[in-house]
């Protein structure tokens, strides 16, 4: 009697066990993190939270930016302004449509999703400096179209647009700068979650795969272009959500906000963190917020010199990112025990 065919699955209980055991050490070290980023409110001043709910923002921005640079291979110098239509689609809901804060967020980042994909559709001709080049005139022209006189009614023209900041939702007993920075991170957790379940799965093999090698990934069947263009759309629905949520804690949006420089500064933290790492969103976020805050203390005769230099040092020591230094030292620890 034939015995039964071997299964190619591997059973559960065949997984290493360090395996498992890594795994729950992740889980439960982003379970600490969690815990750490809802008390930190409580502790700080408003002045620091306001800073954090900043910082989530544009974690979630770079995120977006990642998946298009790290993960995708495509360079861009102009995510700025993606942020700046974020930014201007929850400020004139807001202003002018009377909509609740909370209903501005959705709708900013698909009026960027569909921006990002019109935008990439064209931008498929492109590659490396051409694309990073039309991307970076796209940056440049942002802050003079927003300020046309046929959009001034809408825009505000130079002077901006005022919002007012939103109250916690009545009867739970936080400030302002507490509700909103719960608000940016409850948005936070559930765009990162998104993202490393689209990134670690198919998708995100197809992304690489293009990055790497784009004539065999279109050997293997994929589509390189429909590709491309979803990751553009979908990089900017990220870097637009981020925009609203920015605007509505700064409670303001003027074009000179939203210059060449800010979209330079969202590559300058993808680049910090890790390129192609999601974890590196936020120790990305974090520099672009708090270093020039700390260069200006340290010399305010030249705070950017001194920003320059944490730039310099940051990629001698860490060339893989933050990202990529944390993860070769997890790894030297692990084989170490």
């Amino acid at each position: 009697m034939d015995q039964p065919p071997v299964s190619s699955v591997t059973p559960p209980a065949a997984v290493p066990a360090k395996l498992r055991a890594m795994g729950t050490r992740q889980l439960l070290l982003l379970g600490m993190l969690v815990v750490v980023a809802c008390v930190l409110p409580f502790v700080l001043g408003n002045y620091r939270v306001f800073q954090l709910t900043l910082a989530l923002a544009y974690a979630i921005a770079l995120l977006g930016l990642n998946m298009l640079t790290g993960f995708n291979g495509q360079i861009s110098l102009g995510h700025g302004a993606f942020y700046a239509i974020g930014a201007y689609t929850a400020a004139i809901l807001m202003d002018k449509a009377g909509f609740p804060y909370w209903a501005t967020i959705p709708v900013s980042g698909v009026v960027c999703l569909v921006a990002g994909f019109l935008f990439g559709l064209p931008a498929l001709r492109l590659e490396g400096l051409y694309l990073a080049l039309a991307t970076f005139a796209l940056g440049v022209a942002m802050p003079q179209i927003l300020k046309h006189k046929s959009l001034e009614h809408w825009t505000g023209g130079a002077m901006g647009v005022v919002i007012v900041k939103p109250d916690a939702p009545e009867g739970i007993p936080l400030s302002q700068d507490q509700w909103l920075y719960f608000f940016t991170l409850a948005w936070a957790l559930l765009l990162f979650w998104v993202a490393w379940n689209l990134l670690r799965g198919r998708v995100g093999r197809a992304l690489v795969a293009i990055r790497d090698q784009p004539i065999a990934a279109q050997a293997m069947g994929v589509n390189t272009a429909i590709y491309k263009s979803l990751t553009f759309g979908v990089s900017a629905f990220y870097t637009g959500v981020a925009g609203a949520l920015g605007a509505i804690a700064v409670q303001f949006v003027a074009p000179d906000s939203f210059t060449i420089f800010l979209s330079l500064t969202l590559l300058i933290g993808v680049v910090i963190g890790g390129l192609a790492s999601i974890s590196g969103a936020i120790y990305g976020a974090l520099f672009i917020q708090f270093v020039p805050n700390i260069a200006d203390q340290i010399s305010k005769a030249a705070p950017w010199a001194i920003y320059g230099v944490f730039l310099i040092l940051f990629m001698y020591v860490m060339p893989s990112g933050v990202a990529g230094m944390v993860k070769m030292l997890r790894h030297r620890l692990s084989r170490s025990k």
